[in-house]
């Protein structure tokens, strides 16, 4: 794991503070195996067991952990109602280790059997909490989420013992008005689960590190690692300030596990440094929808 302690926009100290505002969170990126469920919980569970001895309290795993990226018609086979048979089963590690779990998989529709959802789920201590689906599908170069899943349309933000938290997915990154609403909603924590191959890596080191600075929020991006049907994932995974300083990044191209700590106290000098928010002009927001029709 590296650490980053520096940033030359604002010095601010992130060494934490109340102990009510400081979570610790763990960067789980790992090598999945495609369409075996029982070995990627197998590793889910350990990684949330190392996170624990290191004091985390959520851990945080890539995009479509429990089944791989790369399973193409899999994903009929493969895709599970939420809740369901595996993530009871994530549940149930999540309240023995009393932690945080956020990970995604291939989400079954509870009304159609072809309708399936590339979603990110929230468990915890409580046991499930909430999902995300994910909202903008890739389907160019050689992605094809579009051929399998169904875009979501919602943009939940869930009250947690630990702060507020908000999920994106991979390719939603690239879309901020869907980072600043869940910020308007009030999450503290955005976390982007990811399966980035090495070829899109500068694409998302810049891309994480603006939403953080636009929304004055903390961002956790967590990527796939390994190789799947000859896509190599390039890892990286990074715990970002809303200043944009990089607290944690996690080793490129291997399996890790970073965990840092975070104050969310810190979410309100920033705010006053870089008022984003206050600045904000609504009235654009129509424009945008009238321009974006004439495409």
């Amino acid at each position: 794991m590296e650490l980053i302690l520096d940033c030359p926009l604002l010095h601010l100290d992130y060494r934490g503070g109340n102990a009510l505002n400081t979570i610790n969170i763990a960067l789980a990126q790992i090598d999945c195996k495609v369409g075996d469920k029982d070995y990627n919980i197998g590793n889910i569970e350990q990684k949330v067991k190392d996170a624990g001895r290191q004091g985390a309290n959520i851990v945080v795993f890539p995009e479509l952990t429990l089944t791989g990226y790369s399973i193409r018609d899999l994903a009929y086979e493969l895709a599970e109602p939420i809740p369901g048979p595996s993530v009871n089963r994530l549940v149930g590690i999540a309240k023995k280790e009393r932690m945080y779990v956020v990970c995604g998989m291939p989400e079954r529709s509870g009304r159609a059997q072809a309708v399936l959802y590339n979603t990110a789920m929230l468990l915890g201590p409580e046991g499930y909490i909430g999902k995300y689906q994910k909202m903008y599908l890739p389907t160019h170069s050689i992605f094809e989420e579009k051929r399998y899943f169904r875009p979501g349309n919602r943009t939940p933000v869930f009250q947690t013992s630990i702060g507020k938290v908000g999920l994106l997915v991979c390719y939603d990154i690239f879309f901020p008005e869907v980072s600043r609403i869940l910020r308007l909603k009030g999450a503290q924590l955005i976390i982007c689960i990811s399966a980035s191959p090495s070829r899109r890596r500068r694409f998302f080191e810049v891309l994480t590190t603006a939403r953080a600075i636009e929304n004055t929020a903390f961002l956790a991006y967590v990527n796939l690692v390994g190789v799947e049907d000859g896509l190599q994932f390039w890892g990286g995974s990074r715990l970002i300030a809303p200043n944009g300083t990089i607290l944690a990044q996690a080793r490129y191209d291997e399996e890790d596990l970073a965990v840092v700590s975070i104050d969310l106290a810190d979410l309100k000098r920033t705010e006053i440094f870089v008022p984003t928010l206050r600045d904000l002009r609504p009235e654009l927001y129509e424009s945008l929808r009238e321009e974006t029709k004439n495409l």
